[in-house]
């Protein structure tokens, strides 16, 4: 079964129960609205979907290791690092 991002319930809950809206009227947070909340999770959901949930299996089956101080990642997550950083998301807690 595919991995399946809740994104309409985050946001239900961003919106309804954390007042994303009152937030974002804090000096400061001005960037923080629902809008802004709705294409990050989205695009953070089509990454997942897409990149991070297929290496769940495979890296169950080919684990990674440690060696003698040297780390082997499971195939595929050496390009998943490389597409999230690419991505920026390493950096979406950052000020602009």
């Amino acid at each position: 079964m595919a991995f399946k991002a809740p994104v309409k319930d985050q946001l239900f809950c961003m919106k309804e129960l954390a007042g994303i809206d009152q937030i974002a009227q804090i000096p400061g947070f001005e960037d923080a609205g629902y809008e802004t909340a709705q294409a990050v999770l989205e695009e953070a959901a089509k990454f997942n979907e897409e990149v991070v949930a297929p290496l769940n299996w495979s890296g169950d089956q080919d684990h990674g290791s440690w060696d003698n101080g040297v780390v082997k990642a499971s195939p595929g997550f050496k390009e998943a690092y490389k597409a999230l950083t690419e991505g920026g998301w390493q950096g979406l807690q950052m000020p602009t």
